[in-house]
């Protein structure tokens, strides 16, 4: 039989705890105080578990800012009330009727690996195909996309896709509808793009995805939109 060697905490994690104890904490002191009495972030950002993609990195947010949830491709299922565990649902719950969130952003990402899986299914994983079985849910936005599959740039507009349609189905939660339509509630919907750095935020009435900022931070005129009205 052999011996198993008890776990070892990883040491890039010990040393970023170090630095945290001796930087941000001592600088955040107090308002690690007030946030050990509760929470009260505006926005619930709904993003993947890609590991290139942090929400708090991307936004400069600060402890407290942001109610984080992700997923594989950032899929916002639609409500159901059948079946037993809504880990997805069950935080979109929390922030929405809990928290009193005033936004809801979904913000999918250049070279997402959930949607190549969709796009082009590898073989499973596990027994479960766990994964197969979650990006499944990625088809109704693949039905919005009007470009050729072997188009280069046909699994951007998929990202997009499924930036709209997890918009969609937020709205199949009675909860959310009933707060968008008496606006105590906004939904938004982005793209960050991995290799620049570069944010696109959704138009709600184009579809179009319009960059957050150009390069000096400035918001960029009507022409200098990215046509997306498959999304």
């Amino acid at each position: 039989m052999t011996t198993q060697q008890a776990p070892t905490f990883p040491e890039a994690l010990k040393d970023g705890y170090r630095a945290f104890r001796e930087g941000r904490l001592p600088d955040e002191a107090k308002r690690y105080v007030k946030l050990a009495k509760g929470q009260s972030p505006e926005v619930l950002l709904i993003g993947c578990c890609d590991s290139r993609v942090s929400p708090e990195v991307i936004f400069d947010a600060s402890p407290g800012e942001l109610f984080v949830v992700r997923n594989v491709a950032n899929i916002v299922p639609p409500c159901e009330q059948g079946g037993e565990y809504h880990g997805t649902s069950a935080a979109i719950e929390f922030a929405v009727e809990g928290l009193q969130v005033k936004h809801i952003v979904v913000m999918g990402h250049a070279t997402c690996g959930g949607i190549k899986a969709f796009a082009s299914p590898p073989a499973p994983l596990s027994k479960g195909d766990f994964i197969g079985k979650w990006v499944s849910l990625v088809a109704p936005a693949a039905e919005r996309v009007t470009k050729d599959r072997d188009a280069p740039d046909y699994l951007t507009h998929l990202e997009y896709a499924m930036v709209a349609q997890s918009l969609d189905n937020l709205l199949t939660f009675p909860f959310i509808r009933k707060r968008v339509e008496s606006g105590e509630l906004q939904l938004h919907g982005a793209h960050f793009g991995i290799e620049r750095g570069e944010l696109y935020v959704r138009d709600s009435e184009t579809g179009e995805f319009k960059p957050a900022v150009d390069a000096d931070g400035k918001a960029l005129r009507p022409s200098a939109l990215i046509n997306c009205n498959d999304a």
